[in-house]
């Protein structure tokens, strides 16, 4: 029961916030996944291509998947089918592969822009110019089979909450420029995905609306 009071005890913090929940089960077992699905939770995000595809095919259909972890091209197609939000697009290739593969299965498929927020060079992500570059470019408007949502950052790893509350900032603060400058008549363009295990309640005082929970909720890998 302790996972599924986890995930009762955060559900009601963030409900009142109008924060998404994203439970990131990446490693964890089907059974560990089943009790989150028991105590009510549907939103599941995990890193691995094929670790997703595996718990698709075994765990009940009305979960929602999210791939939260970094995505290759020729990864995409084994996504694609059943996929409910793409949170680490970060290239326009990327995009392309996705709307392909979409088409092929007759879906619009949802996406996040990663962006690059942290000092650590190992981490994914546009910088702004590049995401201004790759809104700008004239093939995204041929992607019709892609819907871009918002956007999703990961803040350095560091003790410091003063760093990671000032990268949270500063994506927010694209966020709402880019909702301004590119998505302005777009509802859809709502979501920033930022927060995790060590500092999503930082990311939700900067104006987070999804986060991405895995050590809260089912323990220490």
């Amino acid at each position: 029961m302790r996972i599924a009071n986890n995930i009762k005890a955060i559900e009601e913090e963030l409900s009142r916030l109008a924060v998404k929940l994203i439970a990131v089960s990446k490693t964890k077992p089907q059974s560990d996944i089943m009790e989150a699905y028991h105590a009510g939770h549907r939103a599941f995000g995990e890193n691995i291509v094929q670790e997703l595809v595996g718990k698709h095919e075994a765990l009940p259909k009305d979960i929602e998947w999210h791939l939260v972890g970094h995505l290759q091209s020729n990864k995409v197609k084994y996504i694609a089918p059943f996929i409910g939000l793409i949170h680490s697009v970060d290239s326009l290739k990327l995009l392309s592969e996705i709307n392909k593969q979409a088409v092929k299965h007759a879906r619009i498929i949802d996406c996040l822009l990663q962006i690059h927020i942290a000092s650590e060079d190992t981490k994914f992500g546009l910088d702004h110019a590049e995401l201004i570059e790759l809104l700008r470019s004239e093939q995204i408007g041929e992607l019709k089979n892609i819907r871009i949502r918002g956007l999703m950052g990961i803040a350095t790893n560091t003790p410091s909450e003063k760093i990671v509350k000032e990268e949270f900032y500063e994506l927010k603060s694209l966020f709402d420029g880019i909702k301004q400058s590119f998505f302005r008549d777009t509802p859809y363009f709502d979501t920033l995905s930022m927060g995790m295990s060590a500092d999503y309640k930082i990311a939700i005082e900067q104006g987070s609306t999804m986060v991405r929970l895995g050590s809260t909720i089912f323990g220490e890998r």
